[in-house]
């Protein structure tokens, strides 16, 4: 399966000639690029780094095969499309345009006691590859690649060393680090590498660029 990485959390991942695309957010500026080809978008919760909102309504008015999955939370957002979006939640098990998905996890990480909480899940893809959205959730599924974030106002890098290390997966790739400096990617990538807490080597993509999973 082949994976590219987008900017922050959004990735596609693409085989036997279909894709999907997972969380294509606001700091994506080609996000309407990234969508046309999908066979089908899966976000993981509300907030607009996931969610370019504008880009993907256009891509539902253009394109009626076009399916949304997403927390019900976002039913209202894409409410004119109601009939190509499909509300999902833990323990959901999905057949999308020939790759299996599963749902887990439930609630947002905790950003501060005055924050309300929100919706969010994780997507396992193919029994294969993990992107947690917004929480460390740990999933009961033996993972191959953990897409990891590694920024955001919700979490720090000593959660992200325990977070691999709760999950095992066989690879980490680091997503969701859109907040951070060069001098933040590499101390992320010397905490949370091999020779970190980890004992994995943090796969840092490049925007726009692929890799096989």
């Amino acid at each position: 399966m082949k994976l590219t990485k987008h900017e922050h959390a959004c990735v596609v991942l693409e085989k036997g000639g279909e894709s999907i695309v997972i969380d294509p957010g606001s700091f994506s500026d080609g996000a309407g690029d990234i969508i046309s080809g999908a066979s089908a978008i899966l976000i993981t919760h509300e907030h607009f780094d996931h969610v370019n909102e504008a880009a993907i309504t256009a891509a539902l008015d253009a394109r009626p095969e076009l399916r949304v999955y997403a927390p019900s939370s976002l039913a209202g957002t894409f409410g004119a499309h109601a009939g190509q979006f499909t509300a999902v939640s833990a323990g959901d098990s999905l057949a999308i345009a020939g790759f299996s998905v599963s749902v887990h996890g439930s609630t947002h990480a905790v950003i501060h006691p005055d924050i309300p909480v929100i919706p969010n899940v994780g997507y396992f893809v193919d029994d294969s590859v993990y992107h947690p959205g917004d929480a460390y959730f740990v999933p009961e599924v033996r993972v191959g690649t953990l897409l990891l974030p590694t920024s955001g106002p919700w979490m720090k890098l000593g959660e992200a060393a325990d977070y691999v290390r709760a999950v095992r997966p066989g690879a980490v790739v680091q997503i969701h680090e859109m907040l951070l400096s060069d001098i933040g990617l590499g101390l992320a990538a010397n905490l949370l590498g091999a020779d970190g807490l980890t004992g994995l080597p943090l796969t840092q993509v490049p925007h726009g660029e692929s890799i096989t999973v």
